[in-house]
């Protein structure tokens, strides 16, 4: 066998060969959804985004008789380690063959990489922070990803725990059909009554004339509603802005729900349109004419991915995150939604695993987030 070569992206052509290798080894597998190229291409920090205003990183390519068969992404994320007082690296963007020898190689060159700067832990994966992408899927093979979730071979997990990683942290998305919406048991639905009646709040969509300023309003609160969850690092002004642009043409209002007391927002939830069968069709490209196939006719897309309910620590515990999604419910079915993914929930959100159990949502994925301690600590 020849020996792997890893190579340190620093061409044109690399970068085209980083980006592009998914296509070659998914080739065959009918429920891989490939990455919308322009997003990966900035995410990678190939091309500007505001996460590399205060991270850095280094992607890695691993070649074989001068073929592509591998690639990681090295990630120092200043943030993290700033807020928390770590010293941890990252890595991501993680694709390769079956073999131990290229996967061992690519982590070799990663952790060195981070070593060089002093860290010796490295976690993962990452694509490039829990804000994107996130976690290794372990358990769930049998169906597609949703709009903005991760996918891998089975085989990834041995090769990664080949090396020495051990699970840190495991992550779950659940699904549901639309049904259960309206058969929430009695109990959940006191809490609903009780939240609005307590708190004299008002609920709404998101304002299509103040979209932009809603979106920004919606980070805000995400921000501002994470603080002691477990990995968490806001986003910065800059990504609250690119995430908003980003956004605004696929959020659909009448997916969204914000609660207000006294005219402030204290919690908001949107659910994503499930684009990942259209993103499919246009190959993940977007030009010259793939946004087009991807945004026409909305109304005609009946998944949904809850991506976040998020209510101000105050108001956590009283019910307002059920209240938000309870205004969802006359507008989606009014869409034609048929099912949702919650996704995802931290294994120790006990008390979000606990209402969406309790309302009879399934455990269908499992993806997990390892760590890594080098010998040289």
């Amino acid at each position: 066998m020849p020996p792997v070569e890893i190579v340190k992206v620093a061409t044109k052509q690399q970068q085209k060969q980083f980006l592009k290798l998914p296509w070659k080894l998914y080739e065959k597998d009918p429920l891989w959804i490939p990455p919308l190229l322009q997003n990966q291409k900035e995410l990678v920090g190939f091309a500007r985004h505001p996460f590399y205003e205060y991270a850095s990183s280094q992607a890695f390519v691993a070649y074989r008789n001068g073929e592509p068969c591998g690639r990681i992404l090295a990630i120092l994320n200043l943030a993290h380690n700033d807020r928390y007082d770590e010293q941890i690296g990252f890595f991501g963007f993680f694709e390769t063959v079956n073999d131990s020898e290229v996967a061992h190689a690519l982590f070799d060159a990663a952790s060195t990489w981070l070593q060089e700067r002093d860290i010796y832990v490295m976690r993962g994966p990452c694509n490039p922070s829990l804000n994107y992408e996130v976690g290794l899927l372990v358990d769930g093979f049998d169906t597609s990803p949703r709009f903005m979730m991760t996918y891998n071979p089975p085989y990834y997990a041995d090769l990664i725990e080949s090396y020495g990683f051990r699970k840190e942290q495991d992550l779950y998305a659940f699904w549901g059909h639309v049904d259960m919406l309206e058969t929430l048991d009695e109990k959940l639905a006191f809490i609903v009554e009780e939240a609005s009646r307590r708190f004299e709040v008002k609920l709404r969509r998101m304002n299509t004339k103040a979209f932009d300023e809603d979106v920004r309003m919606f980070l805000d609160i995400y921000n501002k509603s994470l603080g002691g969850t477990w990995g968490f690092v806001p986003m910065s002004s800059g990504e609250v802005d690119h995430l908003a642009k980003s956004l605004k043409l696929l959020i659909a209002p009448e997916m969204t729900s914000v609660a207000e007391i006294d005219g402030k927002p204290i919690g908001a939830v949107f659910a994503l349109l499930d684009y990942n069968p259209r993103i499919r069709d246009i190959d993940g490209r977007l030009f010259p004419f793939g946004f087009l196939k991807l945004l026409w006719n909305k109304k005609a897309i009946t998944g949904i991915r809850l991506i976040s309910a998020n209510v101000l620590p105050e108001f956590q515990r009283w019910g307002v995150g059920l209240l938000l999604v309870s205004r969802l419910v006359p507008d989606v079915l009014s869409w034609g939604v048929k099912d949702c993914e919650f996704s995802w929930v931290l294994e120790s959100n006990h008390l979000s695993r606990a209402t969406l159990e309790r309302g009879g949502a399934k455990l269908i994925k499992t993806y997990r987030i390892y760590d890594y301690e080098s010998n040289a600590s």
